[in-house]
């Protein structure tokens, strides 16, 4: 039996393994058991760093001139950037992210790495892409949608090269979607995505999870509900249930948690986290958050520090843009959605892609439709909570439109965003697509 480290520095012993080999301990000739989509092996996926791209995402998605100006100070020295292919950079260069035809597509990436981060103490062969986002923002800038993709989802991955050991890996027509990074790092990662969505994607970040904690610090705690009790010995979080007001170590645990949400799965761990991202934006537009500059210095810096940003990405002007354009959507338009996906009938452990529903996804996205989630579309891990008051979505257009330098230029007609359910325009996603909006309040559901 071997041991395995939780964030408070306890050990608990492994899971029991069944002879089949999981795709993680194949390489390490270890065997691992067959699990429910997703049963952690070992080697932790540290898919918690879905709360560094929730935190980097607020300080773009919700933030006004001041933010985006600091967020362009920080990003002047920011070392690390990395180059996609060859057609994502030219679009990237020659573009300008505020009024790309078809709207702006963002990959963010968590990788499960932990070499040189505050808990690296367990062997880590290879970084793995274990969260993927895929933020769309759309043309007219009233809607963004925000879609994870199953670490555990098999598909074709093509054809790529390993830009730190020179390796160069074939394309495969089925693999685990979480191997990407470790073959041929952030550019296949956008490749496999691209491919597998019909977008373009010129832009990408690379996110580690050091700065969860930094960065629910700087917040003083995001307000979560709680349905049933969760109980991880893994991750060594338990919570009644009730509302949490989580940060630090606790806000990374909660975000870790798989065991101790819905069925133990990654996609109950999805919704649990769309709870978590949901609540976090919520609370930094509507509790003076972005009117505190020491607060949004500290939120920017700690977002920052932690990525590796495509080059197009890594311009002051392109996040000046993204902020400034993003200023007064309302969270009723802010919507987190999983890829649909069904179980894999050749692996219990695995998904595949729902072919049907993703290609209304899809399309949706290409052709940059509004849409909506149904009434009844929360995930296996979240629902509605019953104590919630239906507050009104107080977001609000600007005052001043501002430039992609920063600055401030004509006003703005001043109003009321547009929420999801008030535009006639909206298409409905089909109801087997799960996910949230930020406006509705959910609770995460123990098992």
């Amino acid at each position: 039996m071997s041991l395995q480290s939780t964030p408070n520095g306890d050990t608990v012993p492994d899971a029991p393994r069944s002879p089949r080999t999981r795709a993680g301990s194949a390489r390490r000739g270890r065997t691992g058991p067959v699990a429910r989509h997703g049963r952690l092996p070992r080697r932790r996926s540290w898919t918690t760093l879905v709360s560094v791209v929730a935190s980097a995402a607020a300080v773009l998605l919700v933030s006004g001139t001041s933010v985006a100006a600091i967020a362009g100070a920080q990003l002047a020295t920011a070392p690390h950037t990395v180059q996609l292919s060859t057609d994502d950079q030219s679009t990237a260069k020659t573009a300008d992210v505020t009024a790309i035809a078809g709207g702006a597509n963002i990959l963010l990436i968590g990788s499960d790495t932990r070499v040189g981060q505050f808990d690296s103490d367990e062997d880590v062969e290879g970084a793995r892409n274990d969260v993927t986002m895929l933020v769309h923002i759309s043309q007219d800038h009233q809607q963004l949608t925000a879609v994870s993709f199953p670490r555990d989802l098999m598909v074709p991955i093509p054809a790529c090269t390993n830009p730190e050991t020179g390796t160069s890996y074939p394309a495969t027509r089925s693999a685990q979607f979480n191997t990407a990074l470790g073959n041929g790092g952030v550019s296949c990662v956008v490749d496999t995505v691209e491919n597998l969505t019909g977008l373009t994607i010129p832009y990408a970040g690379l996110i580690t999870f050091d700065g969860v904690i930094e960065m629910s610090n700087a917040l003083g705690g995001v307000k979560v509900c709680v349905a049933t009790p969760i109980n991880d010995t893994f991750t060594g979080l338990h919570l009644s249930p009730g509302e949490h007001d989580l940060q630090g170590s606790d806000a990374l645990a909660f975000l870790r948690s798989r065991h101790g949400v819905g069925d133990g799965s990654d996609l109950a761990r999805i919704s649990s986290q769309q709870v978590f991202l949901s609540a976090l934006l919520r609370q930094v537009t509507a509790d003076g958050t972005l009117s505190n500059p020491i607060t949004l210095y500290k939120l920017a810096g700690a977002a920052l520090s932690n990525m590796t940003l495509s080059d197009g990405l890594a311009r002051t002007r392109t996040v000046v843009g993204l902020a400034s354009t993003l200023r007064g959507m309302s969270t009723a338009n802010m919507l987190f959605v999983q890829y649909p996906v069904v179980d894999d009938p050749a692996d219990s452990a695995r998904v595949v892609v729902d072919e049907q529903n993703a290609h209304a996804l899809n399309v949706a996205l290409q052709s940059d439709e509004k849409t909506t989630l149904g009434d009844s579309s929360t995930g296996r891990a979240s629902r509605e909570d019953p104590t919630a008051s239906a507050a009104p979505d107080t977001a609000t257009a600007p005052t001043t439109a501002p430039s992609t330098d920063g600055t401030s230029s004509a006003p703005a007609t001043p109003g009321t965003a547009t929420t999801s359910t008030s535009t006639p325009s909206s298409t409905p996603l089909p109801s087997s697509i799960t996910g949230q909006s930020a406006a509705e309040q959910t609770c995460s559901v123990g098992n």
